[in-house]
């Protein structure tokens, strides 16, 4: 046994996800102190579920990159519909005007995308590193732009 595996009481994973989600229409709404906010909120609500640990997040203006190891006493889709209600109530309460842009209080897309990282996951943290950095470098070159 390799210290890369976690125990439970009667099983011994590795369970890492690669998911991405997004908001209703793909708005860009995660910018200046929301991206932090959510940062936050994603880190404090993974801490409440038992055993479920952040290895990566990457938020972009449209989507959220989260690399993440969930114990399979959860289901990943259990573990989606907790992280994606909690964290749209907190930003309804904390930031008034996404209500008014989601009317319904409908902030997330419907769906998600996730992959489960076997060998490939140092690949595929580098991924999610090298694109907030090209996000950054786009930001800077489009800022210049507009100056």
């Amino acid at each position: 046994m390799t210290s890369r595996f976690r125990k439970l009481s009667h099983s011994l994973y590795e369970c890492k996800y690669h998911i991405v989600f997004c908001p209703k229409y793909r708005y860009r709404i995660f910018k200046d102190a929301i991206v932090e906010y959510v940062r936050q909120q994603v880190y404090q609500l993974c801490k409440q579920k038992d055993q479920v640990i952040v290895l990566e997040l990457n938020i972009q203006p449209d989507h959220v990159h989260l690399v993440v190891e969930i114990p399979p006493k959860y289901a990943v889709s259990e573990f989606m519909g907790y992280l994606k209600g909690k964290l749209a109530l907190r930003l309804f309460q904390q930031y008034e005007s996404l209500a008014k842009r989601y009317w319904g209080r409908h902030l997330w897309a419907r769906g998600y995308c996730v992959s489960t990282i076997g060998l490939d996951e140092e690949k595929i943290r580098k991924y999610v590193q090298w694109q907030e950095k090209q996000e950054k470098q786009a930001e800077a070159v489009q800022g210049k732009l507009f100056d």
